[in-house]
């Protein structure tokens, strides 16, 4: 199977590996030293599901690739509308595009770049990051991916792809509501990467903490209550199987958007927590632990936009 992966950090270059040591034809999508890493030397992955390096072809421009059997677009949510549009030339017959990214709206962004035909729903959770050019590092349980077609719906397609990437050692799961399973992780990204940002602190402090941990869960209460206002099927018990995988967690655990706004990068805070306060207005619900937060932190979020050369959002 030709993919190719649009985003080559800790998640698209994890997979962009292990699909190459796999077998598969692999091309990704990179910029900067990061791509000229890959480029001269390779891509190199480090980690707790083997150290290799991976021959992928790569490049920084959309334009000069051929089109793909699937297509996984694993840049941040804030980059998917820029991509969107411009992923139609390596869409052919048969060709799947998926989102990997936090948040829930990102299949309804591609949607409106390209044509339902291609686009699936899918996420995936994994803790890796680029450790240095052309050096993907992961530590812990291998990937997870799941796939499914957008909202609802298993598929030929969708099996076809699972087993790809299953054969490359990942947990791949097909999905019958890839939406509710979407809104799921939200209920857990969204409101670490608010909560760790807004208190500064890993994941250990926040839950022994009472007054943020009682922030925290409300946050999750929110996102909850919010999915089922848009006829999400997140059940109360989704909230409180979060909650305990947050007291499961790794004390000095941080989320990426936490990570990102304390470094002064551009992160994902318009895109999930930004996200909570609109669709939560538009669906007359209220969500003010995150209005707080959307506020508390949009400054920070503002200045590393400007300083990145990318203007206010």
């Amino acid at each position: 199977m030709r993919i190719v992966i649009v985003g080559a950090g800790g998640v698209g270059g994890l997979l962009a590996g292990l699909l190459s040591q796999a077998g598969e034809e692999v091309a990704v999508v990179a910029r900067g030293a990061h791509l000229a890493a890959i480029r001269e030397h390779g891509l190199r992955v480090e980690g707790d599901m083997g150290s290799f390096t991976a021959r992928v072809e790569a490049t920084d421009s959309l334009d000069a690739l051929a089109p793909a059997d699937a297509v996984l677009v694993a840049t941040k949510a804030w980059q998917v509308a820029d991509v969107a549009p411009k992923l139609a030339r390596l869409v052919r017959e048969g060709t799947v595009v998926v989102p990997l990214q936090n948040g829930v709206e990102a299949a309804l962004t591609l949607l409106g770049g390209l044509w339902p035909g291609p686009v699936l729903g899918g996420l995936c959770a994994v803790f890796s990051w680029i450790d240095a050019p052309g050096v993907i590092r992961m530590v812990g349980p291998p990937i997870w991916v799941k796939v499914g077609e957008w909202p609802k719906g298993r598929s030929a397609r969708v099996e076809a792809l699972c087993e790809v990437l299953r054969r490359a050692g990942v947990d791949a799961r097909p999905q019958e509501d890839v939406e509710a399973a979407a809104w799921e992780k939200f209920l857990f990204i969204d409101p670490f990467g608010a909560c760790g940002a807004l208190a500064a602190a890993p994941i250990g402090a926040v839950r022994t903490t009472p007054e943020t941990r009682a922030l925290l869960e409300q946050l999750v209460h929110e996102v909850g209550t919010l999915a089922r206002a848009r006829g999400v099927h997140l059940s109360l018990e989704a909230e409180a199987r979060t909650i305990a995988w947050f007291d499961r967690l790794a004390p000095d655990s941080t989320a990426s958007m936490q990570r990102d706004l304390a470094a002064g990068r551009p992160s994902e805070l318009v895109d999930q927590v930004g996200a909570v306060v609109r669709m939560a207005a538009e669906s007359g619900v209220g969500a003010p632990a995150h209005r707080f937060a959307l506020a508390a932190l949009l400054p920070r979020e503002q200045a590393a936009r400007e300083k990145a050369g990318l203007g206010r959002k």
